[in-house]
């Protein structure tokens, strides 16, 4: 399509809306406003015309502004509730800077449609423009009570201390970087994102969805908002009703994951329980190797590695690591301290005070290399068991892998 065509014929231009549903409720809380032009019986996207570089800014801020308000005057008429939901990039926004979208939004405020049901999305490649008149616009804008929400999070992880920054209110992950990313790559860069969300006080909303895979990943990973042709395809009408029952959808959810929570916890404590079992044996440190010989024979299907350190964090004992089929003894690794790993001095403290084994997260191990996870128990007030379980033990079991 020609852009002046498009720009010389403004009634063609037609808004269509994709609902945003809740993660809390399970319903529609409001729709993205979306551009498409009538060519006869059909509806075109507009996609191609607003990322065209070769289009001017002035054009496609124009054709905003025309979307913009039938969207908002239909949503008043219908008396439709919710958030609406716009996409703007950094050059259109800094166009009169930026006073063409708030006047539009005073006006209409000025006619019951409050502010703080705009959330202005801006994707993180918005970055490369002027950051700093760009954060400043919209701090402005935020003082009035626009919400904002950065698009393609993830995409550049070096814009992490940007989106610190701005502070967003919502951060918009595509679910479809799942089929194209590898999956322990994938799972680093959501920790990040997921924990990053939490400083800034910013929701996840979860967009592309398109199959039930997706929206399990989007509920386990914290989303609070979900967004895709699995739930509502964009329409021409604010419709509230869904492809799908969420509800049900939800409740398979939560009953897997509380199985493989139990399964899982079913594996801490049999560990607790050989542990325990064999504590009459543990002589102190001066008979730890001793010890651990013994503990290899409980432990010899599900660890590679196991040793002991004391409540400092200083390793008392030899590596016992299993090669092959046979377990070996590794004594230039006695006197290692590993206090300066995240958690550990917390979580002796919590075996000491709970007297309870706990089992990690799953890490990379900085010597094999492998994703692996380590059950831990304490022998007694100052001593403590460390085994680390292999990732193939981990990889047959899934409830180990969560």
């Amino acid at each position: 399509m020609d852009p002046l065509d498009i720009v010389g014929n403004l009634h063609k231009v037609k808004p269509v809306f994709q609902p945003i549903v809740s993660a809390i409720k399970h319903n529609v809380i409001g729709y993205e406003l979306l551009g498409r032009f009538q060519n006869g019986s059909d509806l075109l996207s507009l996609g191609p015309f607003f990322h065209d570089n070769d289009v001017p800014d002035e054009f496609k801020v124009e054709v905003d502004q025309h979307l913009l308000k039938i969207a908002i005057t239909e949503m008043l008429e219908s008396n439709k509730e919710g958030y609406l939901f716009i996409n703007r990039n950094a050059k259109q926004l800094m166009v009169n800077d930026g006073e063409d979208l708030l006047q539009t939004l005073i006006m209409f405020e000025e006619k019951g449609f409050a502010m703080n049901r705009v959330v202005l999305e801006i994707t993180e490649h918005d970055f490369d423009e002027d950051f700093e008149v760009l954060n400043h616009l919209l701090l402005y804008y935020k003082t009035y009570g626009i919400q904002v929400a950065i698009d393609h999070v993830g995409a550049k992880s070096s814009n992490i201390d940007r989106i610190r920054q701005i502070e967003p209110h919502i951060l918009k992950i595509d679910t479809s970087i799942i089929r194209n990313q590898k999956s322990d790559g994938f799972q680093d860069i959501m920790y990040s994102l997921t924990m990053l969300a939490r400083r800034i006080g910013a929701a996840l909303l979860f967009e592309n969805i398109e199959d039930d895979y997706q929206l399990y990943f989007a509920w386990k990973h914290g989303g609070r908002y979900y967004q895709g042709f699995y739930l509502s395809r964009p329409g021409v009408e604010l419709d509230e009703s869904l492809l799908l029952n969420v509800d049900e959808k939800v409740t398979k959810y939560i009953t897997r994951e509380k199985s493989l929570i139990e399964e899982r916890l079913t594996y801490i404590l049999s560990w607790e329980h050989r542990l325990k079992g064999l504590l009459s044996q543990w002589q102190g440190p001066k008979r730890v190797d001793s010890f651990i010989d013994a503990v290899t024979n409980q432990f010899d299907e599900e660890s590679f590695r196991m040793y002991v350190c004391d409540s400092d964090g200083q390793q008392i004992s030899s590596n016992f690591r299993k090669q092959a089929n046979t377990w070996e003894i590794e004594p230039d690794k006695k006197g290692s301290n590993w206090a300066f790993r995240p958690y550990f001095l917390e979580n002796m403290v919590q075996m000491r005070t709970w007297s309870r084994g706990i089992l990690s997260e799953i890490y990379s191990d900085i010597e094999t290399r492998e994703m692996i996870r380590t059950f831990s128990y304490p022998l007694s007030d100052n001593h403590f068991m460390f085994i680390d379980i292999r990732y193939s033990f981990i990889y047959e079991h899934e409830s180990l892998l969560i």
